[in-house]
């Protein structure tokens, strides 16, 4: 018996039809960043209009087996795939049916090779590198013929949640549990408020806060100003978002945005007004959340997402690593440089490790009289 497969190419979230839809969303239970939802936002605010928005749709026998969201990008010499992501994807990855095998990636891969003569790479992060997805198109472009390497991205720390806000505490350093017991006394008694919004009225006022807090942080300024925003009310809508304020005698001065959904908290953005770090109001707000997704949400997973900063180790007790694949076409004068390009890279990184080793096992003498000349 034959079976029969078919691609389709799709250049908007919005076009995505009701069975791919429904894919996208089973594929929610393990991140909200793979579900429909994310993209919707991502391509209204992000994407909007942009004519390279890609989604490759495999069916076998009509059925959805895998999803590939990706950006085209003209390049002088031909074009370049990467992932539809960018900085505010914390985790990018195709949703594929569990039962897939690289080669029955290869129908859509040929259909992406059609659609842009003179393809030279191919580009996807951040991913899961323990993932199924991550395996699953590293071996389908092998057999495509394409030359595929790995790189990192980023650590990525998370922390598997006690039964209780009290035993999780307890397992804190006793300088953090100090400072959430005696600034949060100060806070309260120099009129802080700690508040928490899920949605409801107080929705767009919250979304404001938000902006304002952001706004005299030392973060630079949103370069898509309607994506958080977006973000933050497609959560509300959902059931998933966890908005956490202090005010100071009414003023924002520390937010954040954790997603919860599926037993897992994500810390999505954090921010703090300066001119009031004295307060560490950023802490009360974390222990505010925490005390939420692991008493009320009954989490088991609390992810800080992006990043080796030295604070996450203060909440978080694991790490894990996020990793890319870029992938060159031998048969394309593009594909070829850039595959050039990456061997000497490689090659440069390598010699250097090589000579750091060296060094640090060599031993300099020294005399009374100094250094041999």
């Amino acid at each position: 018996m034959s079976v029969a497969h078919q691609v389709q190419v799709l250049a908007s979230a919005a076009l995505l039809p009701a069975d791919v839809r429904a894919f996208l969303d089973r594929a929610e239970q393990d991140n909200v960043e793979f579900g429909s939802a994310w993209y919707d936002n991502l391509c209204q605010t992000v994407f909007s209009g942009d004519a390279g928005v890609r989604f490759y749709v495999l069916r076998t026998d009509s059925t959805v087996r895998a999803v590939l969201p990706l950006l085209a990008r003209r390049a002088p010499g031909g074009w370049q795939l990467y992932s539809l992501s960018n900085f505010y994807t914390t985790l990018y990855q195709p949703v594929m049916d569990p039962t897939l095998q690289a080669a029955d990636l290869l129908p859509l891969l040929h259909t992406l090779r059609r659609e842009f003569p003179w393809l030279g790479s191919f580009n996807l992060s951040p991913m899961d590198l323990d993932g199924h997805p991550y395996r699953i198109l590293l071996g389908a472009l092998r057999l495509a013929g394409w030359l595929p390497y790995e790189f990192f991205c980023h650590g990525n720390w998370y922390h598997l949640a006690e039964p209780s806000w009290a035993e999780y505490l307890a397992a804190r350093s006793g300088s953090l549990r100090s400072t959430v017991k005696r600034m949060g006394k100060k806070f309260a008694a120099d009129g802080g408020v700690l508040e928490l919004v899920t949605a409801g009225p107080t929705l767009e006022q919250a979304i404001q806060a938000y902006q304002q807090v952001y706004a005299g942080s030392w973060k630079r300024p949103e370069p898509y100003a309607g994506f958080m925003p977006g973000l933050i009310r497609s959560c509300a809508r959902q059931g998933q978002l966890r908005l956490g304020l202090a005010r100071l005698k009414g003023v924002p001065v520390a937010a954040q945005v954790w997603i919860v959904a599926h037993g897992r908290a994500a810390i999505y953005k954090v921010a703090y007004h300066e001119d009031y770090k004295q307060y560490a109001a950023g802490t009360l707000v974390t222990a505010l959340l925490m005390e939420q997704v692991i008493d009320v949400d009954r989490v088991k997973e609390i992810d800080y997402l992006i990043g080796d900063d030295a604070y996450k180790k203060t909440w978080m007790a694991h790490r894990r690593e996020r990793w890319g694949i870029i992938a060159y076409n031998p048969r394309s004068p593009r594909g070829l440089i850039g595959l050039a390009r990456e061997i000497a890279a490689r090659n440069a990184k390598l010699w250097l490790q090589r000579w750091r080793s060296w060094r640090q096992t060599v031993t300099v003498p020294t005399t009374k009289q100094g250094l041999k000349q």
